[in-house]
């Protein structure tokens, strides 16, 4: 029986097809001082640039408050998907067009790599979310997912160790790989995930790779490209920026230039 490819994933594999890179843009509602600030922040990345939007976090991004934001957001912007990025089984709405259905593949609890994604599976068929298999490799430091998921952390000089899960994600049927430093800002001065291990996961897997976490700077976003992310995944540097639509559209810009050299 051949794989349904829902409509998101169709326009994430034929958008790669065709420029050779993407940028996602991250909300996570709870970074935003009130409701309205995310939905804000959401609006202007789409009006920037992003080909996709993600809204989620790993702690609190829930209930009335992500209800809010993704209706909010697709009430004035709906020419991009939304996709949820989630934290558990509640983040979870109806006002999403996707879900990262996630394993994070290097936990130590296997509730994070198989039990919770049970709990979660009836009430996104009940919604008719699209799910979107996410192989999820968490990397040092972690940030809060990295506590909160209860992840052996992948060590920055250890590109194999990182190479070999993703492989194995791949292999167990996950369609897209991510790898990930963790989101908080306190943490990220040892940067984003080292190009070595770009290169090196990039090169064990033939689905579409997504990098996040630690990507700050429009420098560090072309290194990350030139290193073999298909996707970049940003959050922390939308939320600190003054100008969130020259930002998105600086980022973009980039994405565009990297992705025609791909191609």
């Amino acid at each position: 029986m051949a794989i349904k490819i829902g409509k998101t994933e169709k326009y994430i594999n034929e958008t790669l097809e065709s420029r050779g890179a993407m940028l996602f843009m991250l909300i996570d509602p709870v970074d935003y001082p009130k409701p309205e600030d995310a939905i804000k922040a959401g609006v202007e990345s789409v009006r920037g640039g992003t080909d996709i939007l993600l809204i989620g976090g790993s702690i609190g991004a829930q209930g009335e408050l992500l209800e809010e934001v993704t209706k909010g957001i697709k009430d004035k912007e709906h020419s991009v998907p939304v996709v949820l990025f989630p934290g558990n089984i509640a983040t979870i709405t109806r006002y999403a067009d996707a879900f990262y259905f996630m394993s994070v593949l290097n936990a130590r609890n296997p509730y994070w790599i198989t039990q919770v994604q049970m709990l979660g599976a009836p009430l996104i068929k009940q919604l008719n979310i699209e799910p979107l298999p996410v192989g999820y490799i968490v990397v040092e430091p972690g940030g809060t997912v990295g506590w909160v998921a209860d992840v052996n952390l992948v060590p920055r000089t250890k590109p194999r160790i990182a190479a070999a899960l993703a492989n194995a994600g791949e292999f167990l049927g996950n369609r897209f790989i991510l790898t990930d430093v963790g989101s908080n800002p306190q943490q990220m001065d040892s940067g984003p995930v080292p190009p070595d291990m770009v290169k090196a996961v990039k090169s064990a897997i033939n689905v579409p790779y997504i990098v996040a976490g630690g990507v700050k700077t429009p420098d560090l976003l072309r290194t990350t490209y030139k290193a073999g992310a298909d996707i970049v995944q940003i959050g922390t540097a939308l939320e600190q920026s003054s100008n969130m639509k020259e930002t998105v559209s600086r980022f973009a810009k980039i994405t565009k230039e990297e992705g025609s050299k791909k191609r």
